[in-house]
């Protein structure tokens, strides 16, 4: 009986492996017609993304709604350039709204940023030693009467030479203070509006270059006379591959997102770019913070660590 099962069983494997070896020859032409037709898709795809971008015809920016539109201010315009190519080509005009980037710099406003971030991350390590830190001093140096001399109980007391200090440096010692969210906000629109008035402040397309050859960005920079030190910021922290490679080898240019944008950071490159993408979000957001109904409340919870 056993015997029966094994072969019956043996048969019927032999069988599963024989149709799935030997398939009919209409079920073949269907596959490799199926396969031929998937990979004439897939060239075309990727013929396709190879093809270059073909650019709307020039100017590509008339103009665009502003959030709260200014009603005493006029709307400031700037050019807008590519970074595909070394020369430089205006793509069009874009308005920039003047309650961010037309303010009047507020010098005051951004010294107190600049020092601010210069303090919030230091920390002081000098110490200096009590008088129980002081080795030495047990025992009281002279009997307390019968000398004539003055009482003391240590010779390490803090008016005795190699004695303890009193009121001196303690580690570690952190400067760190809040600043309030209004000098923040004030500070990021002077710096703004300082960088447009001086034309430190360069708005382009987009990111993205054809190679990730360093010379390429710096003849770039060098074409367009942008200064040693140029800051590139983007709406996103993920970055375009080949900028990201030609920016990695100079320290010099930097790349950083909008969440990350600050005054010190504006201020140490010579020049700041900025996308089109990161303008509707700088704009946004600085928009919305001044024109908010419950400003007050908000930072009422940062009010006790605030100058």
């Amino acid at each position: 009986m056993a015997t029966k099962i094994i072969n019956k069983t043996v048969t019927e494997f032999s069988l599963r492996i024989t149709r799935c070896f030997f398939v009919p020859s209409k079920a073949i032409q269907t596959n490799a017609a199926l396969f031929q037709e998937r990979s004439e898709t897939s060239i075309t795809n990727v013929a396709e993304q190879l093809l270059p971008t073909i650019r709307p015809p020039l100017p590509i920016i008339y103009s665009r709604k502003l959030a709260f539109p200014p009603k005493f201010k006029a709307v400031r315009q700037a050019w807008v350039s590519n970074m595909d190519t070394v020369e430089e080509e205006k793509l069009g005009l874009i308005d920039l709204h003047p309650e961010v980037f037309a303010e009047r710099p507020r010098v005051d406003i951004i010294h107190e940023n600049v020092r601010w971030q210069q303090l919030y991350r230091h920390v002081s390590y000098a110490n200096t030693k009590v008088k129980y830190e002081v080795r030495g001093g047990g025992r009281k140096p002279r009997p307390q009467k019968g000398s004539g001399r003055s009482r003391h109980g240590s010779i390490r007391s803090p008016i005795w030479r190699g004695g303890g200090i009193v009121h001196g440096p303690r580690s570690p010692t952190p400067y760190f203070y809040m600043l309030s969210f209004n000098a923040r906000l004030n500070g990021l629109r002077s710096t703004l509006s300082a960088k447009l008035a001086q034309d430190d402040l360069h708005i382009v397309d987009s990111l993205d270059i054809p190679t990730d050859d360093p010379s390429y960005l710096e003849k770039l920079v060098e074409e367009r006379g942008w200064g040693p030190a140029v800051l590139f910021v983007d709406d996103n922290d993920i970055m375009p591959l080949n900028i990201t490679a030609a920016s990695d080898v100079h320290g010099h240019y930097n790349l950083m997102p909008v969440y990350g944008l600050n005054v010190h950071s504006m201020l140490k490159h010579h020049t700041l770019v900025l996308t089109l993408a990161a303008v509707e979000r700088i704009e946004e957001r600085l928009l919305f913070h001044l024109n908010r109904n419950d400003a007050a409340e908000a930072g009422r919870k940062y009010k006790l660590d605030s100058l």
